[in-house]
């Protein structure tokens, strides 16, 4: 069975006819940028998310760039974040003219040590990105009280974990300011790129709303210097057919790595992601460890299973980030989950005879001949 690593044909094929048709209400409007598209995004997606104020921007890493910035971060501030996480993430700081400064994953997850990030705090830090990684919020009930103390700014990077809840608040809304992307692949995605900044500060989503559109408080009247980061109309429209369907989508992600844990709960020699049913965790990537992932991912490449690695190299490793962190050896945990981590295929509608199909997979590989095999193909 050839198991695909996601299949968007799939997933819009229910909504292609609503799609079309707002495609169509948005052409015949003639309005195509920051129109009335947007405005009813924003929103329904406040009231379905519970945000007081959610403001669509044109991705998700502008989302971080511009919320930085209304949060007060300057040039000369650093704000700590992980390593761990897509190099977005590491940009939009360094957008804001600030320096990355990354902490360390908790034991035996892949989210941010409180700890950590609480010993990387100095007198120029001033705000921190949690990220919820995979779909899974970040030990925020730590972080929050460890930020406040000190002062700092808290802007989640929840482009991973759209609709994800812990303690009834869902992920984006703990913090001064959150991100989301809808980058297709996300767990509400459109159908090319978009971003929102969520926020309960109505100072902040002033900033935000000025600062996307070319620092305007009105028409031709510049408060701040600020970016074109608005939104197409074709997008927002998108969006509003897709969202009414996350909360369903997120469920069939949480049905998913059930099955997924209840299949390599034996016989795999994986470490397997926290299977939680409460929400907390909405599985945009089912992760899983192994020691011999590479001989892993080319033995389920032979059984036509598609999988991916969500991300080989942390960002204080790569060139173009090296003067910001500790090099090799400075993030042990990191470092070592990178080494071994393997996103095996996650959709809404994946079926229970495809995640069987790459559970036997990774059973089969749990052989040492399969082991072997697959080892002695590598030297050729």
């Amino acid at each position: 069975m050839t198991v695909p690593f996601l299949d968007l044909h799939r997933l819009h094929a229910e909504s292609r006819d609503d799609l079309l048709a707002a495609f169509a209400r948005v052409l015949d409007s003639g309005g195509f940028v920051q129109g009335a598209e947007v405005a009813a995004l924003e929103s329904e997606f406040g009231a379905q998310y519970g945000a007081n104020h959610a403001l669509a921007v044109n991705n998700g890493t502008s989302a971080l760039h511009l919320a930085l910035l209304a949060c007060g971060v300057l040039p000369g501030d650093e704000v700590i974040t992980v390593a761990n996480t897509f190099i977005a993430t590491a940009e939009a700081i360094l957008m804001a003219g600030a320096t990355p400064v990354f902490a360390d994953i908790e034991p035996g997850g892949f989210n941010m040590d409180p700890a950590d990030f609480e010993r990387r705090i100095t007198p120029r830090t001033k705000a921190v990105i949690p990220v919820h990684l995979y779909g899974q919020i970040a030990d925020i009930g730590a972080i929050m009280p460890i930020a406040r103390k000190h002062g700092l700014k808290v802007v989640e990077d929840a482009c991973q974990a759209h609709g994800a809840i812990r303690d009834g608040v869902r992920a984006g809304l703990f913090g001064d300011a959150g991100c989301l992307s809808f980058y297709p692949t996300k767990n509400v995605g459109t159908v090319g790129e978009g971003g929102m900044v969520l926020t309960h500060d109505p100072e902040i989503a002033e900033r935000v709303r000025m600062l996307r559109d070319h620092g305007q408080s009105g028409r031709h009247n510049h408060v701040l210097a600020g970016f074109n980061c608005r939104i197409p109309e074709l997008q927002a429209a998108a969006l509003r057919v897709l969202l009414p369907h996350l909360d369903r989508w997120n469920s069939g992600r949480i049905i998913a790595a059930r099955l997924y844990g209840e299949a390599l709960a034996e016989g795999s020699g994986v470490s397997l992601p926290e299977i939680d049913g409460s929400g907390s965790h909405v599985y945009h990537l089912f992760v899983i460890r192994s020691a011999e992932r590479e001989m892993m991912r080319a033995h389920l490449g032979e059984r036509s299973v598609a999988t991916a690695i969500h991300y080989p190299t942390p960002i204080h490793l790569q060139p173009a980030f090296s003067e910001f962190g500790g090099g090799r050896g400075s993030l042990p945990r990191t470092e070592a989950a990178v080494a071994e981590i393997l996103s095996l295929p996650m959709n809404p509608l994946i079926t229970p005879g495809e995640i069987e199909a790459v559970a036997a997979g990774i059973r089969g590989f749990g052989s040492s001949s399969a082991r072997t095999a697959v080892g002695a193909g590598a030297t050729r």
